[in-house]
């Protein structure tokens, strides 16, 4: 599978274009590559939908931003992929871009049936989903059930009766400069052109109907809370058969009973006694793979950041792994018995165990500047 092409190349804008410039954009290469000026050409067709695409997204400010912040993986299963955008979509989304330079909305032939009529989309879906830590380490497909809306079988149209079946109010008003003509979207049939005719029971005025269904979501590793995924076409069914909308995913990350997360990086807080401390031992810790044994060396300090490379999480839209960070505490005994006192009352007047900090040691440092600020 071929890497898909930045969304700001394509358009030929720089990452902080404004919305007209991104549209003049679009516009340009879509009058360029439309179907009804390269007939039969398959490459010009896929120019087109990726342009299309590219659009959606960048015409979008939640989209964009997300695609800013995380690349294509942001954008979850969807990006529908320039070739899962059919010519209804981008028509039904977009036909006001192109004006009037092919005929009736920028269609195929000049229309679609019902001359400029178009397709309404569905309003978008919005779920949460909880994900461990593990599940986010490794990427995960997920089922999930949602309750949406779905074109109910046996429902007949007619043409509105407003607008003649066109999808559009035609206006003459009279100006200085004379007669000028404009038109719009007619607001009784949302521009579809047609109308409910007939319909079962359970089906609502615009042919539509409440039912569940189950859904396959691909997470891909790295996502951080809070990121949304777009799942293109599983939400809720366009009015009059119509463009469905998308599903958004929010996720939502479990806290781990022991690992703190920090971006790409990882954290944990082991804890050594006295002895092992002052002599050294290999203690076992956990990781986000299983567990790991590592070695306190001798005069290990509280205080003391071990570092373990690439045993972090992966890095999202990048190659490699982030860190695990192991912060070394000193476990001090509340209680001790009376030969324990003994003992330590003797390692008390050693001189070897009396308090000498290494000025050349920058976690004494960095921790004297922590107690004044």
């Amino acid at each position: 599978m071929s890497k898909k092409r930045d969304y700001y190349e394509i358009l030929g804008v720089s990452k902080n274009a404004e919305e007209a410039e991104i549209k003049k954009a679009y516009r340009k290469l879509a009058l360029k590559y439309h179907p009804d000026k390269n007939p039969d050409d398959a490459s010009a067709e896929d120019k087109f939908k990726e342009a299309a695409e590219a659009y959606e997204i960048l015409s979008n400010s939640e989209k964009r931003s997300q695609y800013d912040r995380f690349g294509h993986a942001g954008m979850g299963q969807g990006g529908r992929g320039h070739g899962g955008m059919n010519m209804d979509d981008i028509f039904s989304q977009f036909g006001d871009v192109f004006g009037g330079a092919f005929g009736g909305g920028g269609s195929f032939g000049g229309n679609r049936g019902g001359g400029g009529s178009r397709l309404v989309r569905g309003t978008n879906l919005r779920v949460k989903m909880k994900l461990t830590l593990e599940e986010i380490a490794e990427g995960v497909k997920k089922k999930i059930k949602v309750t949406k809306l779905v074109n109910a079988d046996g429902v007949t149209y007619k043409n509105c009766q407003t607008c003649n079946g066109s999808g559009r109010i035609m206006r003459v008003a009279q100006t200085f400069l004379g007669a000028m003509q404009t038109q719009s979207t007619c607001h009784i049939c949302q521009g579809a052109g047609k109308m409910i005719d007939k319909r079962p029971s359970d089906a609502d005025a615009q042919g539509l109907k409440r039912q569940e269904e189950v859904i396959e979501i691909e997470i891909p590793a790295g996502v951080e809370e809070g990121m949304q995924l777009s799942v293109t076409g599983k939400g809720n069914a366009g009015p009059f058969n119509g463009v469905p909308g998308d599903l958004i995913v929010v996720v939502e990350e479990v806290e781990h009973d022991e690992l703190k997360r920090d971006g790409d990086n990882l954290h944990y807080e082991a804890y050594v006694n006295f002895v092992d401390a002052v002599l050294g031992e290999s203690i076992e810790i956990p990781t986000i793979s299983g567990k790991a044994k590592i070695k306190v060396e001798p005069g290990t300090q509280s205080g003391k950041v071990l570092r373990l490379k690439g045993k972090g999480l992966p890095q999202l839209q990048r190659y490699g792994h982030g860190d695990l960070f192991v912060h070394i505490n000193i476990w001090t005994p509340k209680k001790v018995s009376k030969e324990e006192k003994e003992i330590l009352e003797k390692f008390r007047e050693s001189e070897n165990f009396k308090p000498s900090p290494d000025k050349n040691d920058k976690s004494f440092f960095s921790r004297m500047k922590d107690m004044f600020h």
